[in-house]
């Protein structure tokens, strides 16, 4: 057999992992947030100042936020419940000794700390948990598309042959919700002069790299016989074309319903595409078989779930403007901030109700089909995600608060310094100055598109010149560290030399 069928099989006819498993997942990539953050504030807390050293920072930020991700869907993952245990309890004494040690409020009883800091007042045009959310599935996304053809990387995260709920699975349709969040439409200020026709223009013109890039793989895939799975969107098209086409016709019907119901619209996609698929052939069309005759004859059979797919992302993308539209609402003090968590656990309660109902009496999940199960359970772990992250860079902030002139690069600062730590409180520009300092999440954030292509092509290389299916554990960590390593390293370069490359 070619090296080529091997890894095509080694990523097929997979069945994915639970719905608990992968939940219990989503708590990693916040934990380790949050311990990076509290690090640097006890860092301040002993030294009177904020870390300086690019090369120790760039060091803190791959070794806490990128290294362990990689070991946890890896050689941790039988015990992923543990080691995410253990980090859950690591910061809980970053907590606890910052507290001991603070800086403000030592006299102060906890119930008027715990009042100042549900008072206190956070920058408005800001949420820093929208940022990390959508580097972080970059930054995730990246590890698993190499990870995957390793041993080492369990084959319930991998995508799902038809039916099934896979770790990256999720992450597909949580890039169509990071996209959606941050939409032009969504960020368009009330009262704007601009019609709708000009972000429908602006959206046509911004999609050519997405384009070009699927345009690139697809001729990179055919020239170099990579190897690749054709039953996940077909034989021509790929995920870039996917996001381009999505991103294209969610603005077109933007110009044709009103933002605000663009939960309407995503509910009547979702619902009219799974009757299609429910009571026409359609389903049977999409999941032919690999032995039918004329299976990929002509451009829509030989593509048939990349495009039919696109319904349901497009249903995704719309529900995520939703949620964009309600992040982006004014509100200045932590206590409402905790509220909008206290209702995305509602909505995520809700929506497992009805996920549970679409699985048991509808269809399970397909991300190949992008169902009406698919699109509720992307929306609804998207929530359940930026949820997390929004806890956690609360927590954040009550730590700032307590160490007076702390400061942590892409997190919420305060609008206005409290009474107790007036005195040590950094002025605004200062304080921005030193937040958008060296911080690997804002190195990916100015150059996603950029990163995720590296990441790409660095799969693409490290996949022909390693047989990565035979290669046992410390090899393997070893490939992964170093081109995680070189992902991050270039993205960190580019932002110490403050290049953004986007002209579009």
């Amino acid at each position: 057999m070619s090296q080529k069928f091997l890894k095509e099989e080694f990523v097929s006819n997979l069945n994915g992992t639970t719905l608990l498993e992968i939940s219990i997942g989503l708590t990693l990539a916040p934990l380790c947030l949050l311990s990076r953050g509290l690090l640097l504030i006890l860092y301040f807390l002993h030294r009177g100042r904020t870390l300086s050293s690019k090369s120790i920072h760039f060091s803190l930020d791959f070794a806490v936020l990128v290294v362990p991700p990689i070991f946890c869907c890896t050689v941790l993952a039988p015990v992923l419940p543990w080691a995410i245990l253990l980090i859950m309890t690591f910061c809980a004494g970053l907590v606890y000794k910052i507290y001991c040690r603070r800086t403000a409020y030592l006299k102060v009883p906890f119930r008027q700390t715990l009042r100042d800091f549900l008072n206190t007042s956070l920058e408005p045009e800001y949420v820093p948990s929208i940022t990390v959310f959508r580097v972080y599935v970059n930054v995730l996304t990246s590890i698993s598309i190499l990870a995957v053809d390793f041993p080492q990387y369990p084959r319930r995260y991998a995508k799902t042959e038809t039916y099934g709920t896979g770790v990256m699975d999720f992450g597909v349709g949580s890039f169509v919700f990071g996209n959606a969040v941050v939409c032009p439409e969504v960020r368009r200020k009330p009262g704007a002069v601009r019609s709708k026709f000009f972000y429908l223009m602006r959206q046509f013109f911004a999609v050519w790299p997405l384009l070009l890039l699927g345009f690139g793989r697809l001729m990179s895939v055919k020239v170099f016989k990579y190897h690749e799975h054709v039953s996940e969107y077909g034989v021509h098209w790929n995920f870039f074309f996917t996001l381009a086409i999505v991103r294209m016709a969610a603005s077109l019907l933007l110009t044709l319903f009103p933002v605000r119901k663009a939960w309407i619209v995503a509910a009547a996609l979702a619902v009219v595409y799974e009757c299609f698929l429910t009571f026409t052939p359609l389903k049977m069309y999409i999941l032919k078989k690999r032995d039918d005759r004329d299976l990929r004859d002509g451009f829509l059979n030989a593509n048939r779930e990349g495009v039919f797919s696109v319904i349901g992302y497009l249903a995704i993308y719309m529900a995520s403007v939703q949620v964009g539209l309600y992040l982006l609402k004014k509100r200045g003090s932590v206590r409402e901030w905790f509220g909008v968590i206290r209702s995305f656990l509602w909505t995520i309660l809700i929506l497992f109700l009805f996920l549970h109902a679409a699985q048991t009496y509808v269809e399970a999940v397909s991300r190949r089909m992008a169902n009406l199960s698919f699109c509720i359970w992307v929306v609804t772990y998207g929530l359940l995600l930026f949820s997390l992250f929004l806890a956690a860079d609360l927590v954040l902030v009550f730590a700032k608060l307590l160490v007076a002139g702390a400061t942590v690069p892409c997190s919420w600062n305060f609008t206005q310094p409290s009474v107790m730590n007036k005195k040590h409180d950094l002025e605004p520009q200062d304080r921005q100055r030193l937040s958008q300092n060296v911080c690997m999440v804002s190195a990916v954030n100015k150059n996603q598109l950029l990163y995720f292509l590296l990441a790409n092509v660095l799969t693409g290389l490290a996949n022909m010149m390693v047989d990565t299916i035979n290669s046992n554990t410390v090899f393997a960590m070893f490939v992964l560290h170093l081109y995680m390593l070189a992902n991050c390293l270039v993205m960190y370069i580019l932002q110490t030399k403050n290049v953004v490359l986007k002209w579009w």
